[in-house]
């Protein structure tokens, strides 16, 4: 969430910020009306302040006259205080309702970006970093891995059609282990690199999503319940970023815990609802899928350090399944609603004969900190609670590895083989077969 007093103080920037991010006009318009709001709110609030000083002072003023036995006095001293209390009723009733509509607004506008982000409206724009490993080539014409899949035995999309509908799938044998190998893997890493395994709930509240940025901007891309938990409307994670990154929401932290590493391995639910037609087949986009997330909260003076970090940690993994992949850093009208700046790791689909993204990280500075009342302490003598920065990025998604590795590692034969630091997790096993 963006800092009210820079919408008040620093208008010109945020509304430069939106121009990069190639905001659309209602949200501009919006921008208007929300420094109009808090100007009112803010004049109101100065207003009530003041009257309820006179309030008081007249107020103080009825004891000494009663004891002077002044009572025309005091009667009218008692009408200036109701008058004045009327006149605060009507006031606070509109500052009540201009702070409800302030805070509603400020949830819909985007983070500020980061200098570094290069401008441009789509991915087109996006700027490349740096690449790492050589496409590999193929004396065959290399296939997709749902084909591959298939031929197989090992993926089922039409079963999975059956049991839940479209945009699932089953994965069977050598595959599912493979999945599974994939997920220990990264997890043996993350902790390798200082992050600290947790084990989070699926299911999070309404708070929980609005703390991270979820809500209410992409309620639609959520499974929402049907049945409330704890008297609050339920939603299926579409990340373990929101259900590990609010574990601090309401927290002051001290200084000397900071920063603070997570990973955790979830499944993941995503409606896809602007997605209509686009990879519709594979486990390319998914409804469910498996994840195991980098997550960092930080100092503020910390955190770039800490997010090219995490996003070096993300490449090191794909480095050791040798998958070919480029780093770009996300152009202004690519990157996230939440994020200030966000590097892309995409890797090299030879079935498709192009880069997909495998790992987003991004630096969320406080933004998010600021939604979900995440702050620090220093040691200074008498210093104020600072918000915290939070940086997050996939660590890798598991599924589109596993696409990964089948389509870099397929063989004429229709086999598949197994990347050496996978072999240990899948009991020695060094090829995927039609003869097992």
């Amino acid at each position: 969430m963006l800092d009210r007093n820079l919408v008040a103080n620093n208008l010109e920037r945020v509304l430069e910020n939106l121009h990069k991010r190639h905001a659309n006009d209602e949200l501009l318009s919006d921008l208007e009306k929300l420094s109009a709001i808090i100007t009112r709110r803010r004049e109101l609030q100065t207003q009530t302040d003041g009257l309820r000083g006179e309030r008081k002072k007249l107020s103080k003023q009825i004891g000494s006259l009663m004891r002077e036995k002044k009572m025309d006095e005091v009667e009218q001293v008692k009408h200036d205080v109701t008058k004045i209390g009327n006149r605060l009723d009507l006031l606070e009733d509109e500052r009540k309702l201009l702070q409800t509509q302030e805070d509603d607004l400020l949830l819909a506008f985007p983070n500020l970006l980061d200098e570094r982000v290069p401008e441009g409206a789509d991915e087109e724009a996006n700027e490349l970093v740096e690449t790492w490993g050589t496409p590999k080539t193929f004396d065959f014409t290399p296939k997709e891995h749902h084909i591959l899949g298939e031929e197989l035995g090992l993926y089922d999309a039409e079963r999975a059609t059956k049991v839940a509908g479209t945009r699932f799938s089953i994965l069977k044998g050598d595959l599912a282990k493979m999945e599974r190998a994939l997920i220990q893997f990264f997890l043996d890493t993350a902790e390798d690199n200082g992050y600290t395994e947790v084990v989070v709930p699926y299911i999070v509240n309404r708070d929980t999503m609005t703390g991270t940025g979820q809500l209410p901007k992409f309620e639609d891309d959520l499974f929402k319940l049907t049945s409330e938990i704890n008297g609050m409307d339920g939603f299926l994670i579409p990340t373990a970023e929101v259900p590990v990154t609010n574990m601090y929401r309401d927290e002051i932290l001290n200084e000397e815990d900071l920063p603070i590493y997570l990973c955790a391995f979830t499944p993941c639910f995503r409606a896809e609802a602007g997605s209509y037609g686009k990879d519709t087949h594979g486990l390319i986009r998914q409804h469910q899928f498996h994840k195991v997330e980098l997550v960092k909260i930080t100092k503020p003076e910390d955190s770039d350090a800490e997010h090219h970090a995490l996003t070096e940690n993300a490449c090191k993994m794909l480095q050791a399944l040798e998958l070919p992949y480029r780093k770009m850093r996300l152009c202004s009208g690519d990157t996230s609603f939440a994020a200030q700046m966000c590097f892309d790791l995409e890797v090299w689909l030879p079935g498709q004969g192009k880069y997909r993204e495998i790992s987003s990280c991004s630096n969320f500075g406080e933004f998010q900190a600021r939604r979900m009342r995440t702050r620090f302490r220093t040691k200074a003598k008498g210093s104020k609670p600072q918000f915290c920065h939070t940086i997050n990025g996939s660590g890798l998604a598991v599924g589109r590895t596993l696409v990964a590795i089948i389509e870099n590692y397929q063989q004429a034969d229709g086999s598949i083989e197994v990347p050496t630091v996978l072999q240990p997790y899948m009991r020695g096993k060094t090829k995927i077969s039609l003869e097992g």
